[in-house]
Parts: structure tokens; C-alpha cells; sequence
């Protein structure tokens, strides 16, 4: 008879992916694992074979939450209203709420090497695969009249990852949240069109 695990598998993703997030797939030990998500090595290695298992896990993880917050977006009477509070949240309130500052998965792209090419391979993809839920957010807001029916959608969607991107690196390096709201706020005055 197969031993049934005494973990809570969801709970412990959550637990790696702050600890992940928080200080990057490198500096985490096997004994910061260890203590954050409270399994042993031996355990750890049986649920998900290896460190680096673990750590996919967690970015896909980090993916999946991302995605049901950006396709809210989709689904609200105002899809860029709430995009624009999406952004709000994500780069203003990350200032003080996140485990980091930064994306987890641009943090993990940025941290890598191909050393670590599997783990590279899927933070790009998972990236690719928000970018293309960024597309349906703006897809939606050409459906309501938001934007114009000539906008490129997936090219918005790109541009949009990208200004995130770089609005997080700015508030990181200036700390100056004011001034990043502003920077939000025009990006939704001029950048769509």
C-alpha cells in the first residue's frame, strides 16, 4: 500500500515560492527550505525530487496566481479599469506586501544561467504564457470599446510586460512610489492607443 503524504502540497508550494521569491533560486538552502516549509530534505526529495523540482513548482505556482488575477481583468465591466488597479497592486503595494519587489519569474530569468536551463526554459514560458493572458485582457477591452478595434493586442500585451517590468526595476531603484503611480497613470492616459 502507497503511503499517502502528510503534507498539505499546495501550503508548501506557497511557503517555497514566498521563500523562492523572496530570496532567489540560489541563495535558498536546502535548510531554509527546510525550515520554511518545515519538511525534511529526505521528504522534500520524495514529494518533488530535488530542489529544483521544488522551485519549478513554486514558479509555475507564482504563474497560476498571476493568471486568475490578470484574467479578472478580462472579466470586469472595465477591463483596463481593473488592469490599471492590477498594475497599482502589483508594483506600488509589492513595495511593501511581496516577498519581492521584483517578478518573480523576471527575478528568476535575471538569476540564471544556463547552468540551470530547464528552470530558465520555464520561466520564459510561463512569462510567454502570461504575456498571452495580457492579450486577452486587451482583446476584451477592444470588445467593450476601451480600445480601438485596429489596437494589436498581443502587441500591447508585450509592451505591457514590459512596462511592468520596468516600472517594478524604477520603484526598486528610486523608491519614490509617487512618482511610480504617476508613471501608472500615464501609461494608461497614452499607451494604448
Amino acid at each position: 500500500m502507497a503511503k499517502t503524504a502528510k503534507f498539505d502540497r499546495e501550503e508548501v508550494v506557497n511557503k517555497a515560492m514566498n521563500l523562492y521569491w523572496q530570496k532567489g533560486f540560489h541563495a535558498t538552502s536546502m535548510r531554509n527550505l527546510q525550515d520554511v516549509i518545515d519538511m525534511r530534505p529526505g521528504s522534500i526529495y520524495a514529494s518533488f525530487g530535488s530542489k529544483e523540482g521544488l522551485f519549478k513548482e513554486a514558479l509555475q505556482n507564482y504563474a497560476r496566481l498571476s493568471i486568475v488575477q490578470i484574467r479578472a481583468c478580462a472579466a470586469a465591466a472595465s477591463p483596463l479599469h481593473a488592469l490599471k488597479q492590477l498594475l497599482r497592486q502589483m508594483i506600488v503595494d509589492s513595495c511593501h506586501q511581496a516577498p519581492s519587489d521584483m517578478c518573480m519569474l523576471a527575478k528568476t530569468v535575471a538569476e540564471l544561467t544556463e547552468d540551470n536551463a530547464e528552470l530558465l526554459k520555464e520561466a520564459r514560458l510561463l512569462l510567454a504564457e502570461i504575456e498571452l493572458v495580457f492579450a486577452e485582457v486587451f482583446l476584451k477591452a477592444k470588445a467593450c470599446g476601451e480600445l480601438s478595434e485596429h489596437v494589436d493586442a498581443q502587441a500591447l500585451a508585450s509592451y505591457i510586460q514590459v512596462q511592468i517590468m520596468g516600472l517594478r526595476t524604477y520603484a526598486r531603484t528610486t523608491g519614490n512610489i509617487e512618482r511610480v503611480e504617476v508613471l501608472i497613470d500615464n501609461l494608461f492616459k497614452q499607451g494604448f492607443h
